[in-house]
């Protein structure tokens, strides 16, 4: 699949001539000045926030009015000595959130319960068998993170049990919305807080709890760690707010204070106290908690963020990591399954690919992998008992939420947001839906889906790739949705070797003849578009320069997003 290479537009207008002197006053380089001048920093007071992310710039608690409400209910509540349980969801955001909780409550003297359900038995978000197996606990009071929101009947049953059920949740709300005791969710009312992950609105309730119970107060800081990682792994926007949460909770995983998260930097052989970057807890932290919930229990995850020393945390960690390279041997095999099928509907936009055989905890990154080989929304389904469940991603320019409510009447359950959701529908519904998502994803789009682009920021000679330039570039981190990595265009450059490395890698040398240098390029998953044919030839890289650590020494590679012949 080829990208389209695209100029960034510029968010913040036309260059002012300001801008040198801005540079001059933040002490940084007008390349990088430029670079944050089109992502739509406008000001120089807007720069310096964005490149030092303090705490102090969050938005005061009071600034969300539900949040506050909710957490004096809930002190009250607290205050009558009811028995509480935080009732998670399996996946990273969700189990960082219920750890979030869980350790706050213990540290303020507060019993508590922790329930996340077995994705492969019971599926997301609350049901029966849980909750009555709370109210045999003698549980009073449920506290729901990551999950709760599209819950309607179970919340109902909650209510004949006894229970109260108090909401927290981001996912988008349906029409109607359950019977709560009381809900926060940034996509009710007008939240200071857009797009916060379900351990963010955790760490948010925690620090307002911890204004408003009695008794000493803790460090609420000591959070940030769990937060980023749930931000992170669930790829929600990084947006001003989320963004200064993530670089702050980034510099506490570098710190790794937490027995769990040093064990599990160990096992995925990171320094364990060193500086962490948004992408080492995309590829590596998030994945091994994520495989907890698809391969085994979410309950070893959570046990391992709760751990209260090393010689408990490492057992854990080390049961993560074979849930995790199992999880890819499953997932490979899923995505060349579905690969076949998907070459078979070449006329549908919108995919919808089904086995009985597919894992259920495996489908929805699996989906991920369809997605982005087919540049097309895709629903992978299967088994699940008496119905197929399954989960769909989607395209940055298709909302598959929206896509979703238009299949709605053959569905049995659906939920989640622009980029993913999870559904549940009738075996004998398969087809019609197949029918209806397709058709839901042409009606935006007509016959044809936009092409698959790339943004880049600015033209870069790799005579101008140096260390104080790579160091600059990280400032822009922590990166993600909504704040991609930069990616630069190269001049002509001409491939001196080639060789493969891994299962399907790429890594070449190249030579800006003008500037006189030469450096490595890497190509991750391009073995089979970027051959040793290309040796001799001139070509163009899209590219982000990065550091390297190999065998104690530090240099530069070029890690390529895509590649043009020249001639």
């Amino acid at each position: 699949m080829s990208l389209t290479w695209k100029q960034r537009e510029s968010m913040g207008g036309r260059e002012p001539e300001r801008l040198v002197s801005w540079a001059d006053e933040l002490n940084i380089s007008r390349f990088l000045a430029r670079i944050l001048w089109h992502r739509g920093l406008s000001s120089p007071r807007d720069m310096d926030v964005f490149l030092s992310p303090g705490l102090r710039h969050l938005p005061p608690l009071e600034k969300w009015p539900e949040l506050i409400s909710f957490a004096e209910l809930l002190a009250r509540e607290i205050s009558r000595e009811r028995t509480l349980a935080v009732w998670g969801d399996y996946d990273a955001d969700g189990i960082t959130a219920t750890a979030i909780l869980v350790h706050f409550f213990k540290n303020r003297g507060i019993p508590v319960l922790a329930h996340i359900p077995e994705r492969l038995q019971q599926g997301y978000g609350l049901n029966q068998e849980g909750l009555e197996d709370l109210k045999q606990k003698k549980v009073d009071l449920i506290i729901t993170v990551d999950c709760g929101i599209s819950n309607i009947q179970e919340i109902e049953r909650a209510r004949e049990l006894g229970l109260q059920v108090f909401v927290t949740d981001h996912h988008l709300p349906g029409k109607e919305l359950p019977g709560a005791r009381a809900m926060i969710n940034p996509c009710l009312g007008n939240c200071p807080y857009p797009q916060a992950a379900g351990a963010v609105v955790a760490f948010l309730l925690a620090a307002a709890l911890n204004r408003i119970l009695p008794g000493e107060p803790v460090d609420i800081r000591e959070y940030l760690d769990l937060a980023a990682l749930g931000t992170i792994a669930d790829i929600v926007e990084l947006n001003t707010t989320n963004r200064i949460l993530v670089k702050n909770g980034l510099l506490c995983l570098g710190e790794a204070k937490r027995p769990g998260i040093f064990a599990l930097k160990e096992i995925c052989n990171l320094p364990p106290t060193a500086p962490m970057g948004s992408g080492q807890v995309s590829f590596g932290l998030a994945p091994r908690i994520n495989a907890a919930g698809r391969m085994g229990s979410a309950q070893t995850a959570l046990q391992l963020l709760l751990a209260p020393d090393l010689s408990t945390a490492r057992p854990l960690a080390a049961q993560l990591e074979k849930h995790n390279l199992e999880r890819r041997r499953v997932e490979k095999n899923i995505i060349a399954e579905a690969s076949e099928q998907a070459e078979t509907l070449s006329d549908h936009l919108g995919l919808v690919l089904y086995s009985p055989d597919w894992h259920k905890g495996i489908v929805g990154i699996a989906a991920s992998r369809i997605v982005e080989q087919f540049n097309r929304p895709a629903l992978l389904l299967t088994k699940d008992g008496e119905k197929l469940s399954g989960s769909g991603r989607s395209i940055a320019a298709f909302d598959l939420h929206q896509g979703l409510q238009a299949c709605a009447q053959v569905l049995l359950t659906f939920g989640g947001h622009r980029m993913a959701a999870g559904l549940s529908l009738k075996e004998e519904n398969l087809d019609e839906l197949r029918q209806i998502f397709n058709r839901s994803v042409q009606d935006c789009f007509g016959d044809i889906l936009p092409p698959p682009t790339i943004e880049i920021d600015a033209g870069l000679s790799l005579g101008r790739v140096d260390l104080t330039l790579v160091q600059e570039l990280d400032l822009l981190q922590p990166f993600g949705q909504g704040n991609p990595q930069p990616v630069f265009w190269s001049p002509a450059l001409s491939v001196t070797k080639h060789r493969f490395f891994g299962q399907n890698h790429v890594s070449i040398e190249v030579r800006d003849g003008k500037a006189g240098v030469n450096m490595l390029g890497k190509a991750w998953r391009q073995a089979e578009t970027l051959g040793p044919e290309v040796k001799g030839r001139d070509i163009q890289l899209a590219f982000t320069p990065k550091l390297n650590h190999y065998n104690g020494l530090t240099s530069i590679d070029l890690q390529i997003r895509d590649w043009k012949e020249i001639g």
